[in-house]
């Protein structure tokens, strides 16, 4: 009767899994389905295929910023301003920094090779603003900036198996063994640089606590850009993403730099780059992304995360919006504010979200006198006048996300002041509370095909099943003799 019974629950688990495996898509596994079929096991088989998973939620703090540079290249003294902005004071787990105008936007460098020079000049000096406060003066490994749309990363030593990588480290051959052997001397730094991306003057640098890395599963970094300037494919205007899932959670960064102008319609063209980047930013999926797939658009995303010198400007003259300045009434001046009118009215950023703005606008200071804006200021040679605006924004798009903080800093170094936002945001973590084992050689298992597969000598399995299936599973099944 033991041998009768043995033989019938494997005959229902080879069943069930012959009719999972039938009506699996590759990609929609939590699919519900119409099939009326009844494929549910016994309560007593089902509980015994459980491997008891345990979901808790964790908080990660990520801070966001963006800076429009003006074309500067960064310099020494500069330190200090980086620190202010960065908010040091306050670590937070993971930074991710947008810039803008980070060269000149002349037409050697709009349509000519991409130079990695000041994209590269940015990364050390931030690393090196990173490390000094919370590690050491050591920046490796620093990522170059990436051209390709696609990269992968090196996994360096230490990291542990947590951490699922697809970028690469910006070092190859002699210098990656230079950097590692650095790095231990030095005793590593704390953040490490995870993604980097330059398109003309627009760049995106994303660090995150190098104990993350083995905490959490990082995987699927992944970058692309947009151009969407002159002529609608030119990188002058556009922006470059960056998409990674930590976690069961994936996420997305947006900085941009959209159209100028402060005519009335300059907003539209705006909207209009920005539904374009919606549109076609892509993270294409690879043969190396494994059994989770990652999400292919913006909108696929968790948690999104847009940034940059957005340009909306003031429905508003000059000398009625100094007014409301000087009283720093913010509310008031938020009535006329074009992006604020975006976001009420459901436009192109329909459901998305941004903080309260409780600062002063950050565009446009004078560049001969750095504490007033240039409206008003008497002509003076190559010097616009623009009324002032929030140009410089941090938007949200998702569940579960919480703004701790959204602030301006008081950097003089360009005619833009730096921008951020501290947010909260939780991630579920899985742990499995009975965790995978190790089957005696000769036990067989019931593979999604129908078939018994044994295991292996080594104890391992030949199939993903086992980390699907507790050993309960198999009890009664038998052995080879």
């Amino acid at each position: 009767m033991d041998i009768e019974n043995r033989k019938s629950k494997t005959s229902r688990i080879r069943e069930w899994f012959k009719r999972k495996n039938k009506r699996a898509d590759a990609y929609q596994w939590n699919e519900v389905s119409d099939d009326s079929e009844d494929d549910s096991l016994d309560d007593d088989l089902v509980r015994s295929l459980e491997i008891d998973p345990c979901i808790f939620t964790n908080e990660l703090r990520i801070f966001v910023g963006t800076w429009n540079v003006a074309g500067r290249s960064p310099v020494g003294s500069l330190a200090v301003d980086v620190n202010e902005w960065l908010n040091l004071r306050d670590a937070a787990d993971m930074y991710v920094l947008g810039f803008q105008e980070i060269v000149p936007l002349k037409t050697k460098n709009v349509i000519g090779v991409e130079d990695p020079t000041e994209a590269t000049n940015w990364n050390l000096l931030i690393g090196k603003t990173l490390n000094d406060k919370y590690g050491c003066p050591w920046l490796t490994p620093m990522l170059n900036p990436i051209s390709s749309e696609n990269y992968h990363f090196v996994r360096f030593p230490g990291f542990g198996r947590r951490a699922s990588f697809s970028g690469h480290s910006g070092f190859t051959g002699p210098e990656l063994s230079k950097a590692q052997h650095e790095g231990e001397a030095y005793g590593g730094s704390k953040y490490k640089l995870m993604a980097s991306k330059k398109m003309v003057g627009v760049f995106i640098s994303v660090w995150m606590k190098k104990e993350f890395l083995t905490k959490y599963c990082i995987s699927d970094v992944k970058v692309s850009s947009v151009a969407c300037g002159i002529m609608g494919y030119l990188g002058n205007k556009g922006s470059v993403s960056v998409s990674m899932s930590i976690e069961g959670t994936s996420f997305c960064f947006i900085a941009a730099h959209l159209a100028s102008g402060e005519k009335r319609g300059d907003e539209g063209r705006r909207n209009h780059q920005v539904s374009e980047i919606f549109r076609r930013t892509s993270f294409p999926r690879s043969s190396e992304d494994g059994d989770n797939p990652h999400p292919i658009t913006i909108l696929g995303h968790d948690r999104i995360f847009w940034f940059g010198d957005l340009n909306y400007r003031l429905y508003q003259d000059n000398i009625l919006a100094k007014e409301f300045i000087k009283k720093q009434d913010w509310k008031a001046l938020q009535e006329f504010d074009q992006l604020r009118k975006e976001l009420e009215d459901g436009g192109v950023f329909e459901g998305w979200r941004e903080g309260n703005i409780e600062f002063a606008p950050t565009y446009k200071y004078s560049s001969a006198n750095c504490n007033r804006y240039t409206a008003g200021l008497p002509g003076r040679s190559g010097e616009k006048q623009r009324t002032p605006a929030w140009c410089d924004r941090i938007l949200w798009y998702g569940k579960g996300v919480r703004q701790l903080s959204y602030f301006r800093s008081e950097s003089k170094f360009s005619d833009h002041r730096p921008v951020s936002a501290l947010f909260s945001i939780p991630i579920e973590v899985m742990k499995v509370t009975n965790p995978r084992k190790v089957f005696p050689t000769g036990t067989f298992l019931p593979m999604p095909s129908g078939k018994l597969e044994p295991i292996d000598s080594k104890g391992g399995a030949r199939s993903t099943l086992l980390s699907l299936i507790s050993k309960e599973s198999v009890k009664g099944i038998g052995s080879l003799p």
